[in-house]
């Protein structure tokens, strides 16, 4: 049986970490990464301009989402939501999502956590399925 190194004690600071653009008005801010060790889960902040948003997709295990700044609007299975600030969301492996800044000026950014190191997300209208951390490439 082979051993796995413990996973080193950290601080992140957002603030001081590079975000990766991820088009169309969204940033996102790695935070706990397989790359930094982590064997059980992933999560970090995206930062959304006004008005921007992301497209509808699932992923391979659930999702838990605190909304840390501005306002939102989540589709979960057809339903949306608004959300505010520390309002949080879990959606099952498999239930296609999406959330959107529901200010066209104002900033919005949401804190993830992925379930699984492994995470994918698979977009709904196109099929394509890529892994969560490919995102994080600066």
């Amino acid at each position: 049986m082979t051993e796995s190194k413990p996973f080193p004690s950290v601080v992140l600071r957002p603030a001081e970490l590079a975000a990766a653009d991820r088009g169309g008005g969204a940033r996102t801010i790695p935070l706990v990464s397989k790359a930094l060790g982590a064997e059980v889960f992933l999560n970090g902040q995206t930062l959304f301009d006004g008005g921007a948003g992301i497209p509808l997709h699932t992923h391979n295990c659930p999702e838990s989402v605190v909304i840390l700044e501005g306002e939102a609007i989540v589709e979960i299975d057809g339903a949306e939501h608004h959300l505010s600030t520390w309002d949080t969301t879990y959606v099952d492996a498999g239930v296609p999502h999406r959330f959107r800044n529901a200010s066209p000026t104002a900033p919005m950014r949401i804190l993830w956590t992925y379930a699984s190191v492994e995470a994918t997300r698979t977009i709904v209208a196109t099929g394509t399925t890529t892994r969560v951390d490919a995102e994080h490439r600066r």
